[in-house]
Protein backbone atom coordinates (compact mmCIF):
# COMPACT_ATOMS: atom_id res chain seq x y z
CA UNK A 1 0.00 0.00 0.00
CA UNK A 2 1.53 3.52 -0.97
CA UNK A 3 1.69 5.97 1.73
CA UNK A 4 0.24 9.54 1.59
CA UNK A 5 3.53 10.75 0.70
CA UNK A 6 3.81 8.71 -2.27
CA UNK A 7 0.25 8.78 -3.54
CA UNK A 8 0.62 12.81 -3.25
CA UNK A 9 4.27 12.46 -5.12
CA UNK A 10 2.20 10.02 -7.56
CA UNK A 11 -0.64 12.56 -8.08
CA UNK A 12 1.46 15.69 -8.55
CA UNK A 13 4.74 14.25 -10.59
CA UNK A 14 6.71 15.62 -7.94
CA UNK A 15 8.62 12.31 -7.17
CA UNK A 16 11.86 11.33 -5.22
CA UNK A 17 13.72 8.94 -3.60
CA UNK A 18 13.29 8.57 0.02
CA UNK A 19 15.53 6.64 2.43
CA UNK A 20 13.22 4.46 4.69
CA UNK A 21 15.63 2.42 6.10
CA UNK A 22 19.39 2.84 7.10
CA UNK A 23 21.89 -0.57 8.07
CA UNK A 24 25.46 -0.73 8.60
CA UNK A 25 28.13 -4.09 9.35
CA UNK A 26 31.28 -3.35 10.75
CA UNK A 27 34.34 -6.19 11.29
CA UNK A 28 34.31 -7.35 15.13
CA UNK A 29 38.43 -6.71 14.87
CA UNK A 30 39.03 -3.18 16.08
CA UNK A 31 42.84 -2.02 15.26
CA UNK A 32 44.60 1.06 16.93
CA UNK A 33 47.51 2.74 15.36
CA UNK A 34 50.03 1.12 17.65
CA UNK A 35 49.31 -1.94 15.66
CA UNK A 36 49.15 -1.19 12.74
CA UNK A 37 52.41 0.57 13.06
CA UNK A 38 53.72 -2.69 13.89
CA UNK A 39 52.44 -4.90 11.48
CA UNK A 40 53.93 -2.85 8.72
CA UNK A 41 57.20 -1.95 10.94
CA UNK A 42 55.72 1.83 10.00
CA UNK A 43 58.28 4.68 10.95
CA UNK A 44 55.55 6.76 12.37
CA UNK A 45 53.59 7.18 16.02
CA UNK A 46 50.34 6.90 17.19
CA UNK A 47 50.46 11.17 17.41
CA UNK A 48 51.43 11.81 14.28
CA UNK A 49 48.76 9.55 12.65
CA UNK A 50 46.23 11.03 15.06
CA UNK A 51 47.40 14.98 14.40
CA UNK A 52 47.68 14.24 10.72
CA UNK A 53 44.74 12.28 10.14
CA UNK A 54 42.03 12.07 12.84
CA UNK A 55 42.15 8.41 13.58
CA UNK A 56 42.54 6.47 16.70
CA UNK A 57 41.48 2.90 15.37
CA UNK A 58 39.43 1.26 12.42
CA UNK A 59 38.19 -2.35 11.60
CA UNK A 60 39.81 -4.84 9.75
CA UNK A 61 37.91 -7.81 8.04
CA UNK A 62 39.12 -11.25 9.78
CA UNK A 63 41.24 -13.33 7.00
CA UNK A 64 38.27 -14.94 4.73
CA UNK A 65 36.27 -11.90 5.11
CA UNK A 66 34.96 -10.31 2.24
CA UNK A 67 33.38 -7.16 0.58
CA UNK A 68 30.44 -9.10 -0.32
CA UNK A 69 29.80 -10.72 3.15
CA UNK A 70 29.87 -7.08 5.08
CA UNK A 71 27.83 -5.67 2.24
CA UNK A 72 25.00 -8.86 3.01
CA UNK A 73 25.32 -7.84 6.16
CA UNK A 74 24.64 -4.22 5.80
CA UNK A 75 21.55 -5.18 3.02
CA UNK A 76 19.75 -7.14 5.52
CA UNK A 77 20.36 -4.62 8.44
CA UNK A 78 18.55 -2.06 6.34
CA UNK A 79 16.11 -4.03 5.60
CA UNK A 80 15.27 -4.73 8.95
CA UNK A 81 15.41 -0.91 9.87
CA UNK A 82 12.97 -0.58 6.89
CA UNK A 83 10.63 -3.06 8.36
CA UNK A 84 9.88 -5.16 5.78
CA UNK A 85 10.27 -3.32 2.62
CA UNK A 86 11.17 -5.26 -0.49
CA UNK A 87 13.84 -4.28 -2.91
CA UNK A 88 13.59 -4.31 -6.40
CA UNK A 89 16.73 -3.24 -7.20
CA UNK A 90 20.50 -3.60 -5.35
CA UNK A 91 23.28 -1.06 -6.43
CA UNK A 92 26.73 -1.76 -4.45
CA UNK A 93 29.22 0.75 -4.55
CA UNK A 94 32.77 -0.85 -4.14
CA UNK A 95 36.17 -0.53 -5.64
CA UNK A 96 36.68 -4.07 -3.73
CA UNK A 97 34.39 -6.49 -5.39
CA UNK A 98 35.11 -10.14 -4.48
CA UNK A 99 36.42 -11.24 -8.00
CA UNK A 100 37.51 -9.38 -10.91
CA UNK A 101 34.44 -11.27 -12.93
CA UNK A 102 31.32 -11.46 -12.18
CA UNK A 103 30.11 -8.23 -10.48
CA UNK A 104 29.51 -8.75 -6.40
CA UNK A 105 26.11 -7.20 -6.70
CA UNK A 106 24.29 -10.23 -7.97
CA UNK A 107 25.67 -12.63 -5.46
CA UNK A 108 24.72 -9.94 -2.82
CA UNK A 109 21.25 -9.93 -4.02
CA UNK A 110 20.87 -13.67 -4.16
CA UNK A 111 21.97 -13.95 -0.60
CA UNK A 112 19.86 -11.93 1.06
CA UNK A 113 17.41 -13.78 -0.92
CA UNK A 114 15.92 -11.16 -3.03
CA UNK A 115 14.98 -13.07 -6.17
CA UNK A 116 16.43 -12.01 -9.88
CA UNK A 117 15.92 -8.29 -9.36
CA UNK A 118 18.73 -6.07 -11.23
CA UNK A 119 21.87 -5.89 -9.52
CA UNK A 120 25.07 -4.19 -10.24
CA UNK A 121 28.58 -2.80 -9.45
CA UNK A 122 29.35 0.72 -9.35
CA UNK A 123 32.81 1.58 -9.24
CA UNK A 124 33.45 5.06 -8.20
CA UNK A 125 35.76 4.72 -5.31
CA UNK A 126 35.40 6.74 -2.17
CA UNK A 127 32.62 8.84 -4.15
CA UNK A 128 30.80 5.28 -4.58
CA UNK A 129 27.99 5.69 -2.24
CA UNK A 130 27.09 9.33 -3.78
CA UNK A 131 27.15 7.85 -7.61
CA UNK A 132 24.97 5.24 -6.08
CA UNK A 133 22.90 6.95 -4.61
CA UNK A 134 22.22 9.43 -7.05
CA UNK A 135 21.91 6.97 -10.10
CA UNK A 136 19.31 4.78 -7.53
CA UNK A 137 17.41 8.36 -7.04
CA UNK A 138 17.07 9.26 -10.97
CA UNK A 139 16.03 5.75 -11.57
CA UNK A 140 13.07 5.91 -8.76
CA UNK A 141 12.11 9.03 -10.43
CA UNK A 142 11.96 7.52 -14.00
CA UNK A 143 9.87 5.13 -12.79
CA UNK A 144 12.31 2.55 -13.71
CA UNK A 145 12.43 1.05 -10.22
CA UNK A 146 10.89 1.29 -6.89
CA UNK A 147 12.66 0.16 -3.93
CA UNK A 148 16.18 0.24 -4.67
CA UNK A 149 19.03 -0.96 -2.18
CA UNK A 150 21.63 1.16 -1.95
CA UNK A 151 24.96 -0.32 -0.57
CA UNK A 152 28.30 0.86 -0.08
CA UNK A 153 31.20 -1.74 1.31
CA UNK A 154 34.84 -1.74 1.00
CA UNK A 155 37.44 -3.79 2.11
CA UNK A 156 40.47 -1.71 1.40
CA UNK A 157 43.16 -3.47 3.63
CA UNK A 158 43.12 -6.24 1.32
CA UNK A 159 44.83 -3.97 -1.01
CA UNK A 160 46.49 -1.58 0.72
CA UNK A 161 50.61 -2.22 1.60
CA UNK A 162 50.70 -2.67 5.61
CA UNK A 163 54.69 -1.17 4.86
CA UNK A 164 52.93 1.89 3.13
CA UNK A 165 53.26 4.52 5.60
CA UNK A 166 51.07 6.82 3.55
CA UNK A 167 47.71 4.64 3.51
CA UNK A 168 48.20 1.73 5.72
CA UNK A 169 47.22 4.06 8.92
CA UNK A 170 44.27 5.18 6.73
CA UNK A 171 42.20 2.79 5.71
CA UNK A 172 39.77 0.06 7.63
CA UNK A 173 37.14 -1.99 6.52
CA UNK A 174 33.30 -1.68 6.67
CA UNK A 175 29.50 -1.68 4.88
CA UNK A 176 26.38 0.36 5.42
CA UNK A 177 23.01 0.05 3.29
CA UNK A 178 20.26 2.36 2.75
CA UNK A 179 16.70 1.60 1.15
CA UNK A 180 15.25 4.18 -1.01
CA UNK A 181 11.26 4.22 -2.14
CA UNK A 182 9.20 6.97 -4.10
CA UNK A 183 8.28 10.07 -2.04
CA UNK A 184 7.57 13.82 -1.78
CA UNK A 185 10.42 16.25 -1.79
CA UNK A 186 9.18 17.02 1.72
CA UNK A 187 9.50 14.07 3.62
CA UNK A 188 11.91 13.39 5.85
CA UNK A 189 14.90 10.96 3.63
CA UNK A 190 13.90 12.82 0.39
CA UNK A 191 17.25 13.02 -1.14
CA UNK A 192 16.42 17.26 -3.36
CA UNK A 193 19.47 17.34 -5.45
CA UNK A 194 22.44 15.65 -6.40
CA UNK A 195 25.87 17.09 -8.38
CA UNK A 196 28.50 14.62 -10.15
CA UNK A 197 31.73 15.00 -11.55
CA UNK A 198 35.44 13.40 -12.53
CA UNK A 199 38.32 14.75 -13.99
CA UNK A 200 40.18 11.49 -15.43
CA UNK A 201 43.32 13.80 -15.63
CA UNK A 202 44.22 12.81 -12.28
CA UNK A 203 43.32 9.45 -12.33
CA UNK A 204 47.21 8.19 -11.32
CA UNK A 205 46.55 10.57 -7.84
CA UNK A 206 44.87 7.25 -6.49
CA UNK A 207 45.41 4.50 -8.17
CA UNK A 208 46.37 0.27 -7.88
CA UNK A 209 48.08 0.27 -11.19
CA UNK A 210 48.60 -3.42 -12.12
CA UNK A 211 46.03 -5.90 -12.25
CA UNK A 212 43.57 -5.14 -15.06
CA UNK A 213 43.54 -4.78 -19.09
CA UNK A 214 46.53 -1.72 -19.10
CA UNK A 215 48.39 -4.23 -16.65
CA UNK A 216 47.26 -7.74 -16.31
CA UNK A 217 48.43 -9.80 -13.45
CA UNK A 218 51.99 -10.93 -13.43
CA UNK A 219 54.42 -10.90 -10.45
CA UNK A 220 56.47 -7.73 -10.38
CA UNK A 221 60.13 -7.15 -11.22
CA UNK A 222 62.96 -8.07 -8.40
CA UNK A 223 63.04 -5.33 -6.29
CA UNK A 224 60.64 -3.11 -7.76
CA UNK A 225 57.25 -1.95 -5.70
CA UNK A 226 54.50 -4.14 -5.79
CA UNK A 227 52.05 -3.13 -8.37
CA UNK A 228 48.95 -4.69 -7.30
CA UNK A 229 48.77 -2.58 -3.76
CA UNK A 230 46.76 0.56 -3.28
CA UNK A 231 48.72 3.73 -3.87
CA UNK A 232 47.90 6.95 -3.54
CA UNK A 233 49.82 11.43 -3.88
CA UNK A 234 48.42 12.27 -0.78
CA UNK A 235 49.48 16.47 -0.75
CA UNK A 236 48.20 16.57 -4.25
CA UNK A 237 45.09 14.58 -3.37
CA UNK A 238 44.51 16.77 -0.30
CA UNK A 239 44.25 19.86 -2.52
CA UNK A 240 42.04 18.19 -5.42
CA UNK A 241 39.63 16.94 -2.38
CA UNK A 242 39.04 20.25 -0.47
CA UNK A 243 38.71 22.45 -3.85
CA UNK A 244 36.23 19.62 -5.48
CA UNK A 245 34.09 18.59 -2.71
CA UNK A 246 33.73 22.28 -1.91
CA UNK A 247 32.91 23.51 -5.60
CA UNK A 248 30.46 20.08 -5.32
CA UNK A 249 28.67 21.10 -2.26
CA UNK A 250 27.56 24.95 -3.26
CA UNK A 251 26.58 23.79 -6.71
CA UNK A 252 24.03 21.04 -4.89
CA UNK A 253 22.77 23.70 -2.64
CA UNK A 254 22.11 25.81 -5.07
CA UNK A 255 20.17 23.50 -6.74
CA UNK A 256 18.18 22.87 -3.55
CA UNK A 257 18.07 26.72 -2.57
CA UNK A 258 19.51 25.93 0.72
CA UNK A 259 21.72 28.19 2.53
CA UNK A 260 25.15 26.64 4.37
CA UNK A 261 23.81 28.38 7.61
CA UNK A 262 20.39 26.87 7.11
CA UNK A 263 21.86 22.89 7.48
CA UNK A 264 21.02 20.60 10.24
CA UNK A 265 23.98 18.21 9.13
CA UNK A 266 27.08 18.04 7.33
CA UNK A 267 29.10 14.73 6.21
CA UNK A 268 31.84 14.12 3.98
CA UNK A 269 33.77 11.35 3.18
CA UNK A 270 35.79 10.26 6.13
CA UNK A 271 39.15 10.75 4.22
CA UNK A 272 40.69 12.99 6.55
CA UNK A 273 39.47 15.22 9.44
CA UNK A 274 41.40 17.91 8.00
CA UNK A 275 39.85 17.68 4.91
CA UNK A 276 36.63 17.71 6.15
CA UNK A 277 37.58 20.90 8.70
CA UNK A 278 38.84 22.54 5.54
CA UNK A 279 35.52 21.64 3.09
CA UNK A 280 33.23 22.85 6.12
CA UNK A 281 35.14 26.11 6.99
CA UNK A 282 35.10 27.21 3.19
CA UNK A 283 31.48 26.50 2.94
CA UNK A 284 30.44 28.27 6.57
CA UNK A 285 29.15 25.47 8.12
CA UNK A 286 29.56 25.30 12.13
CA UNK A 287 31.92 22.83 14.44
CA UNK A 288 27.96 21.33 15.78
CA UNK A 289 27.00 20.74 12.61
CA UNK A 290 29.85 18.49 11.11
CA UNK A 291 28.68 14.35 12.12
CA UNK A 292 31.23 11.96 11.27
CA UNK A 293 33.48 8.78 12.66
CA UNK A 294 36.70 9.13 11.03
CA UNK A 295 38.43 8.56 14.44
CA UNK A 296 37.11 5.14 15.27
CA UNK A 297 36.75 3.71 11.68
CA UNK A 298 39.42 5.50 9.65
CA UNK A 299 38.28 6.17 5.48
CA UNK A 300 35.82 2.91 4.81
CA UNK A 301 36.11 4.40 1.22
CA UNK A 302 32.50 3.64 -0.49
CA UNK A 303 31.18 2.70 2.93
CA UNK A 304 32.30 6.11 4.99
CA UNK A 305 29.07 8.06 4.45
CA UNK A 306 26.42 6.00 5.02
CA UNK A 307 28.55 4.45 8.22
CA UNK A 308 28.20 8.03 9.31
CA UNK A 309 24.34 7.94 8.64
CA UNK A 310 24.07 4.80 10.20
CA UNK A 311 25.52 5.73 13.38
CA UNK A 312 22.80 6.65 16.22
CA UNK A 313 24.99 9.31 17.97
CA UNK A 314 24.09 11.44 14.79
CA UNK A 315 20.65 10.38 14.68
CA UNK A 316 20.20 11.29 18.22
CA UNK A 317 21.55 14.69 17.16
CA UNK A 318 19.66 15.42 13.80
CA UNK A 319 16.00 15.80 14.01
CA UNK A 320 13.75 14.15 11.08
CA UNK A 321 13.43 16.28 7.76
CA UNK A 322 16.71 18.85 8.89
CA UNK A 323 18.65 19.84 5.68
CA UNK A 324 21.76 17.44 5.16
CA UNK A 325 24.29 17.84 2.76
CA UNK A 326 26.75 15.14 2.12
CA UNK A 327 29.96 15.13 0.12
CA UNK A 328 32.36 12.35 -1.03
CA UNK A 329 35.52 13.00 -3.08
CA UNK A 330 37.57 9.77 -4.33
CA UNK A 331 39.76 8.16 -7.11
CA UNK A 332 39.28 8.92 -11.22
CA UNK A 333 39.11 11.26 -9.71
CA UNK A 334 35.45 11.21 -8.90
CA UNK A 335 33.33 13.92 -6.53
CA UNK A 336 29.68 13.85 -5.49
CA UNK A 337 27.50 15.92 -3.27
CA UNK A 338 23.70 15.24 -2.16
CA UNK A 339 21.25 17.25 -0.88
CA UNK A 340 18.58 15.26 1.23
CA UNK A 341 16.26 15.69 4.14
CA UNK A 342 17.36 13.94 6.62
CA UNK A 343 15.43 10.24 7.63
CA UNK A 344 13.38 9.57 10.19
CA UNK A 345 14.40 5.91 10.75
CA UNK A 346 15.83 3.97 13.05
CA UNK A 347 19.31 2.70 11.81
CA UNK A 348 20.06 -0.98 12.10
CA UNK A 349 23.29 -3.48 12.60
CA UNK A 350 24.51 -6.47 11.38
CA UNK A 351 27.56 -8.68 11.90
CA UNK A 352 29.69 -10.14 8.68
CA UNK A 353 27.67 -12.76 6.90
CA UNK A 354 30.09 -15.50 5.90
CA UNK A 355 28.31 -17.75 3.15
CA UNK A 356 27.96 -21.65 3.40
CA UNK A 357 30.86 -23.09 1.50
CA UNK A 358 28.37 -25.71 0.19
CA UNK A 359 25.29 -23.61 -0.58
CA UNK A 360 27.60 -21.31 -1.99
CA UNK A 361 28.89 -23.63 -4.81
CA UNK A 362 25.41 -24.77 -5.36
CA UNK A 363 23.94 -21.49 -5.69
CA UNK A 364 21.32 -21.12 -8.68
CA UNK A 365 20.01 -17.92 -9.04
CA UNK A 366 16.79 -19.04 -11.31
CA UNK A 367 15.72 -20.50 -7.80
CA UNK A 368 16.91 -17.81 -5.43
CA UNK A 369 14.92 -18.34 -1.54
CA UNK A 370 11.96 -16.34 -0.51
CA UNK A 371 12.81 -12.86 1.04
CA UNK A 372 13.10 -13.23 4.77
CA UNK A 373 13.34 -10.35 7.22
CA UNK A 374 15.48 -9.83 9.65
CA UNK A 375 15.68 -8.27 13.79
CA UNK A 376 17.78 -5.48 13.92
CA UNK A 377 20.36 -5.85 16.43
CA UNK A 378 22.46 -3.07 18.23
CA UNK A 379 23.85 -0.42 16.46
CA UNK A 380 27.62 -0.35 15.40
CA UNK A 381 30.00 1.60 18.43
CA UNK A 382 31.18 4.77 16.78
Amino acid sequence: MMSSAENHASRSGDRTAVITGIGACLPEHVVDNDAVIARGALRTDDTWIRTRTGIARRRHAAAGTSTGDLAVGAGRAALASAAGHRPDMLVLATTTPDHPCPATAPAVAHRLGLGTIPAFDLAAVCSGFLYALATATALVRAGTCSTPLVIGADTFTTIVDPRDRETAPIFGDGAAAVLLGPGHPDAPGAVIATDLGADGSGSDLITVPGGGSRHPRRPPPQGEPDPYCFRMQGRTVYAHAVRRMTESSRRVLGQAGWHPGTLGAFIGHQANQRILDAVAERLGIAPDRRFGTIHDTGNTAAASIPLVMADPAVHAAVEPGERTLLTAFGGGLTWASVALNWPDTAPGSQPPSRPDSASARAADLSRSPSWITTTPASAPAS
